[in-house]
């Protein structure tokens, strides 16, 4: 059975890339991105929350990473999650969960306009189907139909799994 992992982030960055090598050579990079969300409540009250996630880009993607990208860019990252431990030394286990950047695009704002609309065209977007106070279902939205041609194309992804 296959299982998957795959993080795609549309963010600004929070800090500066800070590149460094390890011991045996390897660039390595890290950064920051923000991503924010905004839902409104039953109430008609507007909300926004922000998450921060830690980046980590290897090898020649580092080195892009850290030439190209400047605290506030806004960009693409796509990758994987990655969870790493350590001991403290007063003998404390951490954990610390992180993106590991396989792809990254550099975006730009549209002049004059909000950050999110330089990414989500707006006759693409669509909202979460469930209220976020509650976790209940919106009202069930009309599927669109199919052509029937789309219907019968085999999904590789499909036969690989089985299905």
């Amino acid at each position: 059975m296959r299982s998957v992992n795959k993080v795609i982030l549309v963010g600004n960055l929070t800090r500066d890339p800070e590149m460094r090598q390890t011991p045996n050579g390897q660039n390595v990079t890290t950064f920051g991105v923000a991503t924010n969300r905004e839902w409104t409540t039953k109430e008609s009250e507007k909300k926004t929350s922000a998450e921060f996630h830690e980046c980590v880009a290897w090898a020649k993607l580092a080195e892009i990473c850290d030439q190209y990208l400047t605290k506030g860019q806004l960009v693409y990252v796509e990758g994987y999650l990655k969870t790493r431990s350590w001991d403290t030394p007063e003998g404390v286990k951490k954990f610390k969960t992180e993106i590991v950047v396989k792809d990254m695009i550099r975006l730009e704002k549209r002049p004059g306009g909000e950050q999110e609309d330089a990414y989500v065209p707006e006759d693409e977007y669509v909202e979460d189907n469930y209220d976020s106070e509650s976790s209940t279902p919106k009202e069930e939205q009309p599927k669109e139909e199919k052509p029937e041609e789309e219907d019968k194309k085999e999904n590789p992804i499909d036969r690989d799994l089985g299905l």
